[in-house]
């Protein structure tokens, strides 16, 4: 389905427009929307300011200092506002066609309006792909700290030897007993894990995988949802 920027403009204003659009489903038309609406206006004052290099020169210099306010505003942005854990059951989009796509899926976001509709919206789409991401920059961060991998396989290890010891001696008959041992067994993990700063190769990961998920969904332009998902 293909709208133009607003087929109702002498009835129904831009504003009511976009909340039906919004409320419709129909959010990859709603960033279409923002983008062309955000480009119409440079797009006049660029014929103008073109006469000399200078001027050129200049417009791109305030063009590239006016895009520092959008992207300092994706990371105040709450990614997993409207993240639910239905949107880790479904199937993994490709990661092809899909999720890294062409050159011509991505966009420097107008505003920070249209960076919080793709931003949330994008996550919810790829959950699963962000969540592999995830766990493979993880393990290239235990690949790199041969010492956190210890402490980490330590520690499943050490707990792997007390559901062993709770099954061999029943320890579920003597709730003071287990208690103090499970007490014993978090004390020593926390020691093994902070030693063998397991805890910083987790938030390197994180903080990587953060990073490269609030900049992909933020510059991913928004592509028309299945229509299964529609007619719901």
């Amino acid at each position: 389905m293909v709208f133009t920027s607003n087929p109702l403009s002498l009835s129904v204003p831009d504003t009511s427009f976009d909340a039906w659009l919004r409320d419709s489903g129909y959010l990859e038309i709603l960033d279409q929307h923002s983008s062309s609406s955000a480009t119409a206006a440079p797009a006049t004052t660029s014929t103008i300011t073109s006469t000399t290099t200078t001027a050129t020169a200049t417009g791109l210099f305030i063009s590239f200092f006016s895009h520092i306010p959008t992207l300092l505003s994706l990371f105040t942005l709450n990614p997993f506002s409207k993240l639910t854990t239905d949107d880790f059951s479904g199937q993994t989009p490709s990661w092809t066609r899909s999720f890294f796509a062409d050159c011509g899926s991505y966009s420097f976001p107008s505003g920070s309006d249209q960076a919080r509709l793709r931003v949330n919206e994008n996550v919810k789409r790829y959950a699963r792909n962000y969540a592999s991401l995830f766990i493979l920059f993880f393990a290239c961060t235990l690949y790199q700290m041969p010492l956190a991998l210890i402490g980490l396989i330590s520690s499943l290890a050490l707990w792997d030897v007390f559901k062993f010891c709770s099954d061999r001696w029943g320890w579920d008959r003597y709730p003071v007993l287990r208690q103090v041992m499970v007490r014993t067994a978090q004390c020593v993990t926390a020691v093994v894990l902070i030693c063998l700063n397991v805890q910083m190769a987790f938030f390197c990961a994180v903080g990587i995988s953060y990073t490269v998920m609030v900049l992909h969904a933020a510059f991913r332009k928004l592509t028309p949802a299945k229509q299964s998902a529609r007619s719901r």
